[in-house]
C-alpha cells in the first residue's frame, strides 16, 4: 500500500509551506488538493504558491485548466490517484496539500461516483410529480435527500438505479469507506483569534498584489462570475462591485468575512470526515512525518 502524506487545515494557516518543507525533508512531490487552484489566471485570489515557491517542489494539478472550464471531484479523484501512483513509483512521497475536504476524501478513501448512463433526460414526458413517484416505487430513500422540483436529480437517481439495480443508498452503504492508502494526515491549526488575524491580513496582501486587477483580465478574456472558476472565495464577493452595488470596502470586508466562516466548515469537515492529527507547532508536525516515515 503507497504512503501518502496528506497536509489539511483551515485557510491561511500555512498548508503551502508547510507541504514545501516537507517535500524537501522527505523527498516528496506535491499535490495539490485545491479547487481554485488549478484555473490558469486564478493566481492572487485562490492564493496560489508563487513561482519561487513552485520552485521549490515539483508541484501537480496547479494550472491545469483553463478558467472557463469545469472541474468535478471525479476528475481530481482520477488525476490525484494517477499522481498518486506516479510519484510512489519514482520512489518519492506523494504530499497532498489542501484544503478542499471533498476532493482529498474522495482521493484517499473508496469512494464511489455515480453518473447517468445518458447525459439527456429520457423521461421527457414525465412531470416531476410523476418522477418523484417512480423514484418512491424504486428507490425511496434516495427521496430523503430531494426535493420533488429538483427534476435533474430525480432524473439522476432514476438512471442510477437502471443501471444498477439498487438504489444509491445501498450502492453507498456497500462501500466500506476505507482509507487505500497507507495515510498520514497532518493538519495544521492555530488559536482561533490568530488565525483570524492572518486570514485578514491576507485578504488585504491580495488587494495590495493586484486581485481586482486580476479580476478585470479575467473578465476581459470572457470569463464570467457564472463560471465554476469565479464562484471561490476571494473572487465570486467581487461580482456586487463591478456590477456597482456594493463598494470594494464591503467586497473585502465579504471576503474576510465568507473565508472565516469557510475555515470553521474545514475544521468541522476534517475532524468529522478524516483521520487528523492535529498540529500548532511544526516541528512536532515534521516528527510525527519522521516517525510515520520510518
Amino acid at each position: 500500500m503507497n504512503k501518502v502524506l496528506v497536509i489539511v487545515g483551515p485557510t491561511a494557516v500555512g498548508k503551502t509551506r508547510f507541504g514545501i518543507e516537507c517535500a524537501d525533508r522527505f523527498n516528496g512531490e506535491i499535490i495539490s488538493g485545491d479547487s481554485i487552484q488549478i484555473y490558469k489566471g486564478l493566481d492572487i485570489g485562490s492564493a496560489k504558491p508563487t513561482k519561487e515557491e513552485l520552485s521549490k517542489a515539483v508541484h501537480h494539478l496547479i494550472d491545469i485548466k483553463e478558467a472557463n472550464e469545469n472541474y468535478s471531484v471525479k476528475e481530481f479523484q482520477e488525476l490525484c490517484r494517477r499522481y498518486i501512483k506516479e510519484i510512489s513509483d519514482q520512489g518519492k512521497l506523494p504530499i497532498i496539500v489542501g484544503g478542499t475536504g471533498l476532493y482529498i476524501k474522495a482521493a484517499l478513501y473508496d469512494y464511489q461516483f455515480f453518473e447517468e448512463e445518458q447525459e439527456d433526460d429520457p423521461y421527457e414526458s414525465f412531470s416531476n410529480e410523476q418522477l418523484y413517484e417512480l423514484l418512491k416505487q424504486k428507490d425511496p430513500a434516495a427521496l430523503e435527500k430531494i426535493h420533488v422540483n429538483n427534476r435533474r436529480r430525480l432524473v439522476r437517481a432514476l438512471n442510477i438505479y437502471e443501471k444498477h439495480k439498487k438504489g444509491i443508498s445501498e450502492i453507498k452503504a456497500q462501500q466500506e469507506h476505507k482509507l487505500i492508502y497507507d495515510c498520514k494526515i497532518i493538519g495544521l491549526t492555530a488559536k482561533r483569534k490568530v488565525l483570524f488575524e492572518r486570514i485578514n491580513r491576507r485578504v488585504d496582501q491580495m488587494l495590495e498584489d493586484g486581485l481586482i486587477k486580476e479580476i478585470e483580465g479575467l473578465l476581459n478574456n470572457g470569463i464570467r462570475f457564472g463560471d465554476q472558476s469565479m464562484r471561490g472565495i476571494g473572487y465570486k464577493e467581487f461580482e456586487a462591485y463591478f456590477n456597482k452595488e456594493k463598494s470594494l470596502e464591503e467586497c473585502v470586508e465579504d471576503v474576510k468575512i465568507n473565508s472565516r466562516h469557510f475555515a470553521k466548515r474545514q475544521y468541522t469537515f476534517f475532524n468529522h470526515q478524516l483521520d487528523v492529527k492535529w498540529f500548532e507547532d511544526k516541528d512536532e508536525a515534521f516528527k510525527e512525518v519522521e516517525e510515520w516515515l520510518i
